[in-house]
């Protein structure tokens, strides 16, 4: 670390360093490499630039910025990361606590089955009985009720006043708008507005689609049964493990990239005791030690994670290197997502299945209907879920009245009945929701430029690749999605391109 006095520039040379040494330790925490992330001592050894003393200069900086300046635009992104740290620095050791349990905390089921926290999704996803997803989905509730949930609730308590405490802006909402450069108003009311437009559709093809695929009642179905139902077992035999990571490589090649960006790349995809279930990217040292992690579920859910995290993998190790620290490592994560998503979009594209998965031409409409149900459960999710957090973090609703409205807004837009023991644990911390759903907005509009600029079939045009790595990926996450959108095609993000494709496949 730099003994130099506190400026903007050291703040860049330490934070960086910070930034890789948490990086790392939370990669290899949630990787299942070691138990719990060592995140304290890390904090500590940088107190110098996470302070009272680095969040006051990152202010005056911002504050002495011109709106609409370059300055203005990194300065907000250092303040974002100064105020974060406020709350993630108090917070480390109780990360530290839920990090631990996560990888130590064991489901018992009424069977006598002793299944790992980590794995319980999995379990659910594949298990065919609706009988016994009920079962352990009853012990994996009760557990989290009892130890993970107040946890998560204090942890979300303590984040919402250390961080309205630093008079940033009048209440977390204010202070998280300022910071991020996107309107929750807006948002949120796109969101009520998407969920009011696809009502009837949802009405109209839930009942059947579930009734026909696990055979259950849609209003007698959980969460846990979601995972059962978008697992989508009948579709294996076209999504075989062993071709997954070869055929994936193979597209990434022929558009012009090379998946491994020179090594910088590392694909962690197997089994492994303790890893989590939930597929991560983890760009350590951007752009040049970025990690894939995937632990397998099986059949189209594998192929469609690896996409995703590919997306974000492909981004950080594209960025351009002369891009300051705040703009690698930091920024509108809206716009990693979106390439995320531009990637697991490639999973409602006929020709893309047709050319690197099992699937044929006859069974692609199958498949797509599928994936389009798919995609307006998880919008709608999504949708309610941002409506919620925005009550959580707003303050206007109690704590204690919290759970209710998470079950009320969630099983309304699902038809899935949700629990209130996940009122807090279904939740991804300082509005990573509203990042999501600009991600899918965005990747609407990047796909219809792509095929503007390189056809249908842009995912094979070796002119594409190039074009992908410099005008997007190399730009790191210096734009905001919708200035990005504005950038690259002249448009606006919103819902109604995604409205129009789930209804294409949806037939």
């Amino acid at each position: 670390m730099s003994a130099a006095p506190l400026s903007i520039e050291r703040l860049r040379q330490d934070g960086e360093r910070f930034l890789v040494e948490l990086s790392r330790e939370f990669y290899e925490a949630h990787a299942g490499l070691k138990p719990t992330a060592e995140l304290q001592p890390i904090y500590h050894r940088y107190r110098a630039i996470l302070g009272e003393g680095a969040l006051e200069l990152t202010r005056d900086y911002f504050q002495s910025s011109a709106e609409g300046s370059e300055e203005r635009r990194s300065a907000r992104v250092l303040l974002d990361w100064q105020v974060e740290s406020q709350s993630s620095r108090q917070l480390a050791a109780q990360d530290e606590r839920e990090i631990a349990w996560e990888s130590e905390a064991v489901v018992r089921v009424e069977d006598g089955r002793q299944i790992p926290y980590q794995a319980v999704s999995i379990e659910l996803g594949n298990s065919t009985d609706p009988a016994e997803r009920a079962m352990i989905e009853r012990a994996r509730r009760a557990l989290v009720e009892k130890e993970l949930a107040p946890l998560k609730r204090e942890r979300f308590q303590r984040e919402r006043d250390i961080t309205e405490s630093l008079d940033i802006a009048d209440g977390y909402n204010a202070t998280w708008e300022q910071l991020s450069g996107i309107s929750l108003a807006s948002l949120r009311a796109e969101c009520e507005a998407f969920l009011r437009d696809t009502q009837a559709m949802w009405d109209e093809v839930a009942p059947s689609f579930v009734k026909k695929a696990i055979g259950m009642n849609i209003r007698e179905m959980s969460r846990a049964d979601a995972l059962a139902l978008f697992r989508a077992r009948e579709f294996d035999e076209y999504f075989p493990a062993n071709r997954m990571d070869a055929s994936i490589r193979k597209q990434v090649r022929e558009m012009g990239i090379d998946p491994d960006a020179a090594g910088r790349v590392r694909y962690d995809i197997g089994e492994r005791e303790g890893k989590r279930s939930r597929a991560f990217c983890s760009p350590v040292q951007v752009p040049d030690e970025v990690y894939l992690v995937l632990r397998p579920h099986g059949g189209q859910t594998d192929w469609n994670t690896y996409l995703h995290e590919l997306g974000h993998a492909l981004h950080f190790a594209y960025m351009r290197p002369d891009h300051p620290m705040e703009f690698r490592y930091m920024g509108d994560n809206s716009v990693t997502e979106g390439y995320a998503m531009l990637f697991d979009h490639l999973m409602q594209d006929p020709g893309w299945l047709q050319r690197y998965t099992g699937l044929e031409k006859r069974t692609t409409p199958a498949f797509l209907h599928s994936a389009g149900f798919e995609e307006l459960h998880f919008l709608r999710r999504y949708s309610a879920k941002l409506i919620y957090e925005t009550q959580l973090y707003g303050g206007a609703v109690s704590w204690d009245a919290l759970p209710d409205l998470y079950v009320d807004l969630l099983t309304s837009a699902t038809t899935f009945q949700y629990a209130r023991a996940d009122a807090f644990v279904d939740v991804d911390p300082r509005y990573y929701a509203a990042r999501y759903l600009r991600a899918w907005q965005l990747q609407s509009v990047l796909t219809e430029t792509l095929v503007e600029r390189y056809d249908a079939d842009w995912w094979r045009n070796p002119r594409c690749g190039p074009w992908v790595m410099q005008s997007l990926f190399g730009e790191a996450q210096r734009e905001l999605a919708h200035e990005q959108a504005q950038r690259v095609s002249g448009k606006t993000l919103g819902f109604a391109p995604l409205v129009r494709s789930i209804e294409r496949m949806l037939g």
